[in-house]
């Protein structure tokens, strides 16, 4: 049928939206940028969205077009109002400060109390002092701190055997690389384990070793592995 409907001049618009929140029907959208009629059968024909432009981009044509359809706007319009299901919020702040929830695996049954398999003490890396005997021909061990917590066989994988060492470098206001670098060049480390977890601020406890052993001059090994926060392994 031929009737009054709504043109809307591309080149003039500058996609502000007021025509689209004055058109009662939600017949118009931005797309792209630019203000357009989405379903002629919900423009009414009568204009609310004309005096909203300020551009002057919208005029009334006569031409072929579908019937207005009221019903169908009285529906569009329904859907749009009913309540949505809460969308599950962005994170955009630092990897390793996003909260997550896992579920716990039962230990076995017959497990039964696994014991400490700590070699030495203090663990810490700004405490451990550079000669202590037990750096003698060591395999060292040198964890982000939160490795322990979030993988269960933390102990017999990685303490047992090795004299361990942990930190935090997001945390701690310290340069572990001069620390590590002392306690390297006073002993005669055999090898050396780096254990990290997989978010982006705990690459900074690979960096201080690794600049640690290039500065001390030795050829020590040194093997990285990563945790999951879910408590998977994955090897460098």
């Amino acid at each position: 049928m031929i009737r009054q409907i709504i043109h809307i001049d591309k080149e003039k618009c500058n996609g502000c939206g007021l025509c689209a929140n004055a058109c009662k029907e939600a017949a118009i959208g931005i797309v792209n940028g630019k203000a357009e009629l989405l379903r002629e059968d919900f423009c009414d024909g009568l204009g609310n969205c004309l005096p909203a432009c300020p551009m002057n981009a919208i005029s009334f044509v006569q031409r072929e077009a579908p019937e207005f359809d009221e019903e169908a706007v009285k529906r569009h319009l329904a859907e749009k109002e009913a309540p949505k299901p809460a969308e599950k919020p962005v994170f955009t702040g630092c990897p390793g400060m996003r909260a997550a929830q896992m579920k716990p695996k039962a230990a076995p049954a017959d497990a039964g109390e696994i014991p400490s398999m700590l070699s030495q003490w203090p663990v810490q890396i700004k405490l451990a002092g550079a000669r202590a005997p037990y750096f003698k021909g060591c395999d060292l061990l040198i964890a982000a701190d939160c490795t322990a917590y979030a993988y269960g066989d933390f102990h017999r994988k990685y303490i047992s055997g090795r004299v361990t060492l942990i930190g935090c470098p997001k945390l701690d206001d310290v340069d572990y690389a001069e620390k590590l670098g002392e306690i390297i060049r006073a002993n005669d480390i055999k090898s050396i384990t780096v254990v990290r977890m997989e978010v982006p601020c705990c690459g900074g406890i690979v960096s201080a070793v690794e600049r640690a052993v290039s500065a001390s001059g030795k050829n020590i090994p040194v093997r990285v592995d990563i945790i999951t926060t879910d408590g998977q392994v994955i090897s460098e």
